[in-house]
């Protein structure tokens, strides 16, 4: 992997230091909003390299600036996720959290790190025209932090023209590269169905009207959702995760609780979702005499990136690691990512590197996840080669 390397930030002394900096992030993970030890400690590092450091945006969320060192009208900004998971990690080994029930299990300690590696290399040779933005975010994992630094004032405060993000993927083999053109994640949006019958003795069903019942007829009804109404070429999924309802063997419940997820990767087939699922739940309560009510609460809207965007990441990484070891276009994830919020105020682009393949790396979110500090230089060379092509 290391052969194509450009040995600015492939070298083993750089490479060394920038794996301490992740480990010790990992050990010492910080949940949505919470970040504030990481915050410190890559405002720190930022200060010490020279570049100016503005703090506070999104509540523990940062930017650094660093001009070229030639004149230019070139205004980029490059996006790292900062927080944890609150999760258990099972992992034993010297790095493991010390955090009960937090943990880096998405690699953001990683993400974090691989732009910190450029931001050090970019600090002493700023061979490039413009300004570069080094956006150290909080509160991904479903804090909607992206969106707070852009409330904060982000793309006001700075005049940001373009921004990129970057996030490791299991299961493309360390080495590799992948970039859509298009849409990269998914929108999602959580549901609530409270479904209100007429409770009883369950010896007396002919007494009642059974909302666990019209649960049962719901729950199937809507994954014709997907498979009747949305366009085949369409994608979506519903899905109900949570059923909630009854006490007692021998009682038939008053109410019964539904939740559960919408995702998908345009706006037309998540307003389509949403309707046809408003209408199953009502409609098919009063088919069993019951009453239903729907409630969402809204997610991440779907990462989209802009076509002459993403090719810019595509040429880029195909100059790091050879034509053969980047993906153009592979099908997108239904997971859900907030950088969403920063393309919808400017064009940009989300790819993914390679964490390993399913024998090197555990999936995302899974207690035995650790980020591959194999692919560090590989992460912080694209942020630096990045700038160097665009900033010209």
């Amino acid at each position: 992997m290391t052969a194509r390397l450009n040995p600015i930030v492939a070298h083993t002394a750089l490479h060394q230091q920038m794996q301490q900096w992740r480990r010790d992030l990992h050990k010492h993970p910080e949940t949505a909003y919470e970040e504030f030890r990481t915050c410190a400690v890559v405002e720190q590092k930022l200060q010490d390299w020279g570049l100016t450091v503005h703090s506070g945006l999104g509540g523990t969320g940062l930017v650094a600036v660093l001009p070229g060192k030639y004149p230019g009208d070139k205004h980029i900004g490059l996006r790292a996720d900062m927080d944890a998971l609150p999760m258990h990690e099972s992992n034993t080994f010297a790095h493991a959290s010390c955090h009960h029930g937090k943990m880096h299990g998405c690699g953001h300690d990683g993400h974090t790190t691989m732009l910190l590696g450029a931001a050090h290399y970019l600090a002493q040779n700023p061979e490039f025209a413009g300004t570069v933005y080094f956006i150290f975010q909080p509160a991904e994992e479903g804090g909607a932090g992206a969106n707070r630094m852009v409330e904060d004032g982000l793309f006001t405060r700075f005049p940001i023209q373009e921004v990129y993000g970057m996030h490791n993927w299991p299961g493309i083999p360390a080495g590799q590269f992948a970039v859509h053109p298009g849409a990269v994640m998914a929108a999602t949006d959580s549901f609530d169905i409270e479904i209100t019958g007429k409770g009883g003795h369950a010896a007396m069903p002919d007494t009642v009207v059974d909302p666990v019942v019209v649960a049962g007829h719901l729950i199937t009804a809507v994954q014709s959702i997907v498979a009747r109404n949305l366009r085949p070429v369409d994608t979506g999924v519903v899905s109900i995760t949570r059923m909630v309802g009854g006490s007692a063997y021998n009682v038939i419940p008053e109410t019964v609780l539904l939740q559960g997820t919408i995702r998908s990767l345009a706006e037309t087939a998540r307003s389509l979702m949403k309707q046809r699922l408003q209408t199953l739940v009502t409609h098919t309560a009063e088919a069993f005499g019951a009453q239903a009510t729907l409630s969402f609460t809204p997610g991440y809207p779907a990462t989209i990136n802009t076509p002459a965007n993403a090719q810019h990441c595509y040429q880029v990484a195909m100059e790091l690691v050879g034509e053969a070891q980047v993906t153009w276009n592979p099908p997108p994830s239904m997971g859900a990512e907030d950088f969403a919020y920063m393309l919808q105020q400017r064009p940009g682009a989300y790819i993914w590197i390679g964490n390993g393949d399913a024998q090197e790396s555990r999936p995302l979110h899974n207690p035995y996840y650790d980020f591959n500090d194999a692919i560090l230089p590989l992460g912080a060379n694209y942020w630096v080669r990045l700038v160097q092509h665009l900033c010209v």
